[in-house]
């Protein structure tokens, strides 16, 4: 069954929930967070919007990366984080960059794809649209933010 269309728009950001344990088992990835501003990028109607996670305007702050993302799928939304040109979380690259600075955009998650919500989906699942359906389609600056499958317990039993 296919999933029905939808405007692509903003979404109100997922945020981390502290917890006691965290979860384990196959259907888990987990990333690295990364420490740049954390955008939206939304194409609909053929005009790419990058938003915070607070919902403000972007597009003038970042205009590199809108032009970068350009490309993407009408009807997506993206998730991922901003940073300087060499991948790094530089707050003060990031706060005073020029319309001409060079920045990247990692993406993590894809939210929406051809109008389509995928969020229901599983993570490895959307990861995979992002790496095969998206990622092709757009520059070197925009690239695909790191995942790790591990089981935690082992990991940390071997430190």
């Amino acid at each position: 069954m296919a999933l029905p269309k939808t405007k692509a728009e903003f979404i109100p950001a997922m945020l981390l929930l502290r917890t006691e344990r965290l979860p384990e088992g196959p259907n888990w990835l987990y990333e690295l967070k990364l420490d740049g501003y954390r955008a939206l990028a939304i194409k609909s109607g053929g005009k790419v919007q990058l938003r915070s996670r607070n919902d403000k305007d972007f597009n003038a702050r970042y205009p590199g990366l809108v032009e970068a993302l350009g490309s993407m799928p009408d009807g997506a939304v993206l998730d991922g984080v901003a940073l300087d040109e060499k991948g790094r979380p530089s707050f003060n690259a990031l706060q005073n960059s020029s319309a001409t600075a060079q920045l990247c955009y990692y993406v993590f998650d894809v939210l929406m794809l051809a109008g389509r919500n995928v969020m229901p989906e599983p993570l490895f699942e959307r990861r995979e649209l992002l790496r095969y359906q998206v990622l092709p389609r757009l520059s070197d600056s925009i690239r695909e933010g790191s995942a790790i499958r591990c089981q935690l317990a082992r990991a940390a039993s071997k430190y």
